[in-house]
């Protein structure tokens, strides 16, 4: 009998709990109001969206004002840094200041505002994936109006120093943006500690559906709308509110939080089981990020002269999902931007393949892949060498 298929691929997408599902339902059927609405269906919508609002603060240690719904972490990103770019650069700041590790959904943000007339400066990156502290505070000046930096690296999981980078921002007076996409459900993301200014998470990382995120914005942070029509959200965000996203992403973090440090446990045991087997299996495998801080679910490696798209492609046909990194870039034959930016070579860049371990995970998964990785790199190299 075939075995099941393994999905190690929840860096990318998580599936629905179970939970999330049955909380948002309602909010298509019997309790579908417009929250703008003034009529009973309408006020109940709207006290289902305010709730939720709510709950998803206290999940940040924000107050609800501060929460501002989106459609995911792509508009999240892009609200944050061309939103607070724009404002800043009405009052004589044009310095923006990123990383050429960061998602694509800020680094084309970025690149947009130098369209703009921003002055971009990208901050340099060690061996290992981590910012360089000394690159920050050379950029970090007084002209600068935002500085963004992801919390943890989509492809590599490396954990960036985030609280020093923020206080660096704010001795410049620049507003502060960190993608914390993979970061929430994985460590502690708390705003009332982190000097942050913004802050964008993605519902569908932890159990909530696709297509529904929030962007942390904090009190008094000036902030242009990418959108334009009604007066929803403080302006900031224009549009019929979405009451069964809400609900469903408020209670994802829920879950999230409230399981957070088991399940924590729980995934590093994995991912570091995969990766000594690996590693003891194929003696040249590269682990990606290896002496940096890492988010304990994603595995990022590379195998010499097995490029990625014949190793998935292999690793598919053996029933195992994984991707050569941000699902964003699927498609590309560009080796991953993250890695040329820690120095990889080009060929070695190419090879590389995410894991990432998840809900569905266990035990006898992370021993039948590492049973059959070594014969997926055999097939990668096998169909390389007939090219």
């Amino acid at each position: 009998m075939p075995q099941p298929p393994i999905y190690l691929d929840h860096a990318a997408t998580t599936p629905v709990r179970p939970e999330v599902l049955e909380a948002m339902l309602p909010y298509y059927s019997a309790k579908f109001g417009n929250a703008s609405s003034a009529h009973r269906w309408g006020r109940e919508a709207r006290a289902a969206t305010d709730a939720a609002r709510e709950r998803i603060a206290a999940c940040l240690g924000a107050q609800p004002d501060e929460i501002c719904l989106t459609s995911g972490g792509t508009e999240a990103d892009n609200l944050a840094v061309l939103g607070g770019w724009r404002v800043q650069q009405g009052r004589g700041r044009a310095g923006i200041v990123s990383t050429p590790i960061e998602h694509k959904a800020v680094l084309e943000s970025v690149h947009q505002t130098a369209r703009e007339g921003g002055d971009e400066r990208l901050l340099a990156i060690d061996a290992t994936g981590v910012v360089n502290l000394d690159s920050a505070r050379q950029h970090i000046r007084g002209d600068v109006a935002l500085v963004s930096v992801m919390w943890v690296n989509n492809e590599t999981g490396v954990i960036q120093p985030i609280a020093e980078l923020a206080a660096l921002a704010k001795e410049a007076g620049a507003i502060f943006h960190t993608d914390a996409v993979q970061a929430f459900g994985k460590l502690e993301v708390d705003v009332r500690t982190l000097r942050c200014d913004f802050l964008s998470v993605s519902g569908h990382k932890f159990g909530a559906p696709k297509s529904i995120g929030a962007v942390y914005v904090r009190r008094g942070t000036p902030l242009a709308p990418l959108f334009f029509g009604g007066s929803q959200d403080r302006g900031r965000r224009p549009g019929t509110e979405n009451t069964p996203m809400a609900v469903a992403l408020a209670t994802a973090m829920e879950l999230a939080l409230a399981e957070r440090d088991a399940e924590v446990a729980r995934l590093r045991a994995l991912r570091d089981r995969l990766q000594s087997l690996l590693t003891e299996r194929i003696p040249e495998l590269v682990v990606h990020g290896r002496g940096a801080s890492r988010v304990p679910h994603i595995l990022h490696v590379s195998v010499p002269d097995a490029d990625s798209e014949s190793l998935l492609m292999a690793l598919d046909l053996a029933g195992v999902a994984a991707s050569s990194g941000s699902a964003c870039q699927s498609g590309s034959v560009t080796p991953s931007h993250v890695l040329s930016a820690m120095g990889l070579p080009p060929a070695l860049g190419a090879s590389a393949v995410r894991m990432s371990v998840g809900k569905l995970t266990n035990d006898e998964q992370i021993d039948r892949v590492a049973a059959l990785f070594p014969e997926a790199v055999k097939a990668a190299r096998a169909m390389a060498g007939r090219f």
